[in-house]
C-alpha cells in the first residue's frame, strides 16, 4: 500500500518541484521509500509502503524491461502470481507491481479485468505521451484528480493535489448540500469545485487528444437477471449457496493472507470481523494477530465479546482500551486526515485500533461490506416497510401521529415516514437512520438555496425489492465513500495496509444475486453469511443486539466536546461562513442542550463543516 500523485500538462505548467511537494505531503502512507519521474510533460511520484518484495529493485516508478511505460501503484493484486505465468518474459523482481505493468504492455486497458486486488495506479506511455489511470472495482484504494480541459494532476489524497499552487481552493456548494444529508462527499464530486473523485471501477486516458474515461466494471451490470445466474452456477437453494458462499469466501481470504510482512486481523467481535477472523486462522500457517478496542462506557465496549471469539479460535489477541481524553485528542486532527467534511464519528476508534494494529503488523483485514451484501442494516427492513403500499398511503398521518410522542425512536420514525419524492427514498432511508439532514429540512437549512444531488444507479436486469435496492444504494454510496474512506485514511495515517476480503469482486458478484431470502430469513439479518461462520465459531457468541463500532458522541457532546458546539456554531462562525441559517442551527443546539438528543448528528455534521471552513477558507 502506498501514496501516488502525478500530472501530465502539454503547456509544462507543473515542475519537478511541484511533483515533490505533492509526494511528500502523502510520506505517512509510504514511509520506507519514495520515488520520481519528470519528462517535462508527465510527473509521476511514489510513497512506498513495502509488503510484497521488500528489496528496492520493487521501488516505483518502476519501469518496463523496454522502458516504454513508467507507472506508480497504491494497492495490492492478490493473483499476481498466476498472472506472472501468462507472461512470456523474464521478470526482475517478484512484486505484483511489476505484473501490472507488464500485462498492461501486453494488453493494454484490457489487462485491468485481470486484476483481483485493491488498487489505483497510474501509467505513461512515453513513446506515445499518454497517461492512463486506473482504480480497482469498488472503490477501496482512492483517486483523486484535478482537470481543467488543458492541464492534469492525480493523488491518492486530496491534500496532494494542495500542494499545487495552480488549484484553487474554490469551494463546492452542491456538495455542501450532499455532505449535510449524507455525512459524507460522494463521488465524483469532492469539496472542491475542481477536484474529482475517480469513479470506482473506471479508467481514464489523457493524451494530446484531451480525456476520455469509461468504466470496465460496475454493479449495476453484475445484478443479472435469472437466465444468467444459472448460467454462472448461482445457486439458490440454501445448502448449495451456502457451500458456494463458503468457497468464494475462503479463496478471498486465502489471496488476501499474501504478505512479505507481518498480518493480523480487525476483531470487533461482530459477526463480520469474525467470520474474517475464522477464515483466516482456518487458512493461515501462523497463529493470527487479532487486534480490539474498547471504550470504558459500557453501552459502547464489545471487547469482551472480541475476547470471547479469540479465545474460540486461539488467536494472538491485542486489546487497548480507550479513554474519553485519547479519543477526544483526535478530533482536531479529523479535517486534515479526511481532507473533506467527514461527519462519520467512528473515524476515531478506526484510527485507534489502527494504531494499536500498526505496533504489531503491517497488513490488517477487516470485515467491511458484509452489512451491504447480506442486509446487516435495520434501515433495510424500514426500505421493505416504506415499500409497501398501505404505508405509502398512511405515511403523512403517521407521521403527524408520531409528532406527539417523545423520545428518539418516535422521532425518527415520524422522520422516515415523512419523505417528499419516492425516487429519493433510498438515500432519504440512510440520512434518517444516521440522524441526518433529510432533504427538505435541507432546502430550510441552507441560505443558498441547492438541493443534494440525485442518488441513482444504472438500470439492472431483474426487478430488486425494497431491501436489494437500499442495499445497492449502499455499496455505491455510504461503503465507497464513508466506510471505505474512513478505513482507508484511519489506516494509512499509521502506514497500516487495510484489506477488505468480502470485498473480492467474486463475493459482491455473487451476493448481489443471491436469494433476498437467504439474507433475511425468519427475521434473522446476514442469514446465509451466519451459517458459514457458525461452522467455525458458536452461534451462542453471538446472541446479542447488533452495536455498530462507535463512540459515546452524545454524552461527549453534552460534556467534554460541549466547547466545540460553543467554538463552532456560535452566532459569528456561522453567520461569518454564511452557509446555513443561524436560526435553524441555535434552535437544533437549544432543543440539544435541553436534554433531547436526536439531533445530535446534525450538530455533529454542523461542527465540522464549520470545523473544515475555519481550517480551510
Amino acid at each position: 500500500m502506498c501514496g501516488i500523485a502525478g500530472f501530465y500538462a502539454l503547456s509544462q505548467k507543473f515542475s519537478e518541484t511541484n511533483l515533490k511537494n505533492m509526494t511528500t505531503a502523502l510520506s505517512h502512507r509510504g514511509p520506507d521509500a519514495d520515488g520520481f519521474f519528470f519528462d517535462g510533460v508527465c510527473g509521476l511520484g511514489h510513497r512506498r509502503l513495502s509488503i510484497i518484495d521488500l528489496s528496492a529493485a520493487a521501488n516505483q516508478p518502476m519501469f518496463t524491461s523496454d522502458e516504454r511505460y513508467a507507472m506508480v501503484y497504491n494497492g495490492e493484486v492478490y493473483n499476481f502470481k498466476e498472472l506472472r505465468k501468462q507472461l512470456d518474459i523474464e521478470l526482475r523482481t517478484s512484486s505484483d507491481s511489476e505484473v501490472i505493468l507488464e500485462l498492461f504492455a501486453k494488453f493494454n486497458i484490457r489487462s485491468v479485468y485481470q486484476l483481483n486486488g485493491i488498487f489505483a495506479y497510474a501509467i505513461y506511455d512515453q513513446f506515445e505521451k499518454s497517461l492512463y489511470l486506473f482504480r480497482d472495482r469498488v472503490g477501496i484504494k482512492p483517486l483523486y484528480y484535478y482537470y481543467d480541459e488543458e492541464n492534469f494532476a492525480f493523488a491518492s489524497e486530496i491534500k496532494s493535489l494542495l500542494t499545487l499552487p495552480q488549484i484553487q481552493k474554490n469551494l463546492n456548494r452542491s456538495a455542501v448540500a450532499d455532505f449535510l444529508h449524507l455525512g459524507y462527499v460522494p463521488a465524483p464530486q469532492s469539496i472542491y469545485q475542481n477536484i474529482h473523485k475517480m469513479p470506482a471501477g473506471s479508467w481514464l486516458k489523457i493524451s494530446p487528444n484531451g480525456l476520455v474515461q469509461d468504466q470496465y466494471w460496475s454493479l449495476s451490470e453484475k445484478v443479472y437477471d435469472q437466465a444468467t445466474q444459472k448460467k454462472l452456477g448461482i445457486l439458490n437453494r440454501e445448502a448449495e449457496a451456502k457451500q458456494q458462499l463458503k468457497k468464494t469466501l475462503l479463496s478471498a481470504v486465502n489471496y488476501q493472507l499474501v504478505s512479505d510482512v507481518p498480518l493480523g486481523v480487525f476483531l470487533s467481535g461482530g459477526i463480520d470481523s469474525s467470520l474474517v477472523t475464522a477464515l483466516a486462522t482456518q487458512e493461515a500457517d501462523n497463529q493470527i494477530n487479532t487486534f480490539s478496542i474498547g471504550f470504558k462506557e459500557n453501552k459502547f465496549n464489545e471487547a469482551d465479546y472480541a475476547q470471547a471469539v479469540a479465545k474460540h479460535l486461539r488467536t494472538n489477541h491485542h486489546e487497548f482500551m480507550v479513554s474519553t481524553a485519547e479519543a477526544k485528542a483526535w478530533i482536531p486532527q479529523l479535517i486534515d486526515i479526511y481532507d473533506e467534511p467527514f461527519a462519520d464519528s467512528s473515524a476515531i476508534p478506526t484510527l485507534l485500533v489502527s494504531k494499536l494494529a500498526r505496533q504489531h503488523v503491517t497488513v490488517a483485514l477487516g470485515g467491511d461490506g458484509g452489512d451491504e451484501l447480506f442486509f446487516g442494516y435495520g434501515m433495510y427492513q424500514w426500505a421493505e416497510r416504506l415499500a409497501k403500499p398501505f404505508w405509502q398511503t398512511v405515511r403523512k398521518p403517521v407521521a403527524g401521529t408520531l409528532r406527539m410522542f417523545r423520545g428518539n425512536k418516535y422521532q425518527k420514525a415520524r422522520s422516515l415516514f415523512n419523505y417528499s419524492k419516492k425516487q429519493d427514498l433510498a438515500s432519504h432511508i440512510f440520512s434518517q437512520e444516521q440522524h441526518l439532514f433529510s432533504k427538505k429540512e435541507i432546502s430550510n437549512l441552507l441560505i443558498n438555496p441547492g438541493l443534494p444531488s440525485k442518488y441513482g444507479f444504472l438500470p439492472v436486469k431483474r426487478n430488486l425489492n425494497a431491501m436489494e435496492a437500499q442495499a445497492l444504494f449502499d455499496l455505491q454510496y455510504y461503503l465507497q465513500d464513508d466506510l471505505l474512506v474512513k478505513v482507508d485514511r484511519a489506516s494509512m495515517r499509521f502506514a497500516l495496509e487495510a484489506r477488505v476480503p468480502l470485498l473480492d469482486h467474486r463475493v459482491i458478484e455473487f451476493a448481489i444475486n443471491l436469494a433476498p431470502e437467504l439474507k433475511y430469513k425468519n427475521k434473522t439479518s446476514k442469514y446465509l453469511l451466519k451459517q458459514v461462520l457458525y461452522d467455525y465459531v458458536p452461534a451462542k457468541l453471538f446472541d446479542r443486539p447488533k452495536q455498530g463500532f462507535a463512540i459515546p458522541l452524545v454524552d461527549w457532546l453534552k460534556t467534554d466536546l460541549k466547547y466545540l458546539i460553543d467554538d463552532y456554531l456560535n452566532e459569528n462562525m456561522v453567520k461569518h461562513y454564511g452557509l446555513v441559517k443561524y436560526e435553524a442551527v441555535d434552535s437544533m443546539k437549544k432543543y440539544f442542550l435541553k436534554g433531547n438528543s436526536y439531533y445530535y448528528n446534525r450538530l455533529w455534521a454542523l461542527i465540522v463543516l464549520h470545523q473544515f471552513m475555519a481550517k480551510n477558507f
